[in-house]
């Protein structure tokens, strides 16, 4: 026999810890089930759709999300109910001294299930079925069981206590049957504030994002429609501002034309010659975003995509043409492509930028929502399958500067805000992953905080 086939690897245990069955933690912590750190668990008030109102007492409904520590309540899912059923259902309120509990998700593979929030505001709820709430020990700091519930261990533990398929959900006794690494208050408290602060540092990051897109929505209605002028393109030879004057599309700046939207991008493509073994890139519906950006491409041969696919160059601009791809705000501007040609999927339509005109400043017209909200009821086909045709986009009206410098310094100024926003979203993305290093490391005691002695 092979005596490869003998050898047993051992995990080292680095000293000061030991193995359990949340995994390897310092030898001072101890290992608590979460029910005997809890009390007063409270939720699933008996609701029948006659009990809601459009106002009232706030209802946390069975569909609640919990991400990032942080309760996610769309207007649309918000539920209320009387004074008089709260009263009557007093053991299924919370207020702000409660934690939260998910424990039942619509979504199958559960996400939701297991993880925590402080109560948010407002500060009283009445708990519908598959929200909980209780109130932690002496012994336990909410903020870092909340956090240890995001972790890899606690969320491996959820998933095997997962039962249903259309609702799932795990039952009270099983989450209260959890095991949790627990430290001392002191080092709980400094955990749960380390990662607290990180919490704080996405959640505004999150905002100013909120905010930047806010400014470039408004900015791309203010700049493509004339309302607001560029500086260098306001005044006149004699400096007297540019006035506006009446078009089929109301006022508009008055060295501009209301024109078929078609006028600016070529009728017909012209294709490249190319050899089999040529690379191209190649883009899905898949790799493009509902906030028309690029996200994924992938490299094939000529060969492989000649047939069957929709061809592109570097520097067109891409529209989903399908429901509800292009209601969705599906597409994107190709300035990123890997190649110099690519195909992609056949429910694209192509516009590309006549020499008189600016890609970027076409681009930025197809993001629009009065566009797409426009061309929505130009679509075609059968239910599921209903489409734009590019004979909609070519003859929808749009405002346009009649030179192509001005459409380049607009779409300059579209890009500027689009390249902040990346910056900004690239930098959450890269806190988050350290959030998440950080709770993998912080709340398994892997690398301990130094604690505040009291005297």
């Amino acid at each position: 026999m092979n005596n490869a086939l003998n050898i047993q690897y051992e995990i080292e245990i680095p000293a000061g810890y030991k193995t359990t069955e949340v995994g390897v933690i310092p030898e001072d912590w101890k290992i608590s089930e979460i029910g005997t750190l809890i009390s007063d668990m409270r939720g699933g008030a008996p609701f029948k759709p006659s009990d809601f109102t459009k106002e009232g007492i706030m209802v946390l409904p069975k569909g609640a999300v919990v991400r990032g520590g942080v309760l996610k309540l769309s207007e649309s899912d918000q539920q209320f109910c009387t004074p008089e059923f709260a009263a009557k259902f007093s053991k299924n309120s919370v207020t702000e001294v409660f934690t939260i509990v998910v424990l039942r998700d619509l979504v199958p593979s559960g996400p939701s299930i297991g993880l925590m929030v402080n109560i948010p505001e407002p500060a009283f709820y009445i708990l519908a079925q598959g929200v909980y709430g209780f109130i932690t020990s002496k012994g336990l700091i909410a903020n870092y069981l909340i956090h240890y519930s995001n972790t890899f261990n606690y969320r491996r533990a959820v998933n095997e206590f997962m039962v249903g398929s259309t609702q799932v959900h795990i039952t009270n006794d099983a989450f209260k049957s959890l095991k949790i690494p627990l430290p001392i208050i002191a080092e709980q408290i400094a955990i749960a504030r380390v990662l607290s602060d990180t919490d704080a540092l996405i959640a505004s990051l999150e905002q100013l994002i909120a905010k930047k897109k806010a400014i470039k929505t408004a900015t791309i209605q203010q700049l493509l429609t004339g309302r607001s002028r560029l500086a260098q393109f306001a005044k006149k030879p004699n400096e007297t501002l540019k006035g506006y004057k009446t078009s089929e599309l109301g006022m508009i700046p008055e060295d501009w034309e209301a024109k078929p939207f078609g006028e600016l991008f070529e009728s017909s493509l012209h294709r490249r010659t190319m050899r089999e073994e040529e690379i191209v890139s190649f883009v899905g519906m898949q790799g493009v975003s509902e906030n028309a950006q690029l996200i994924k491409q992938s490299l094939l041969s000529f060969s492989e995509v000649k047939g069957g696919f929709t061809y592109f160059e570097k520097g067109d601009v891409l529209v989903a043409k399908i429901t509800p791809c292009f209601e969705n705000g599906k597409g994107c501007h190709t300035e990123s492509l890997m190649t110099d040609v690519g195909f992609g999927s056949t429910e694209f339509h192509v516009l590309r930028a006549k020499n008189s005109s600016h890609s970027k400043f076409i681009y930025y017209w197809t993001t629009n929502n009065n566009l797409r909200k426009v061309l929505e009821s130009e679509m075609v086909g059968s239910a599921g399958h209903r489409r734009v045709p590019l004979s909609a986009i070519k003859n929808y009206l749009i405002p346009c500067p009649q030179t192509k410098v001005e459409q380049s310094a607009i779409a300059a100024i579209l890009s500027d805000i689009d390249a902040e926003l990346a910056t900004l979203q690239q930098k959450l993305a890269k806190v988050r992953d350290i959030k998440q290093g950080m709770m993998q490391q912080l709340l398994t005691g892997r690398i301990r905080l130094p604690l505040d002695h009291q005297p």
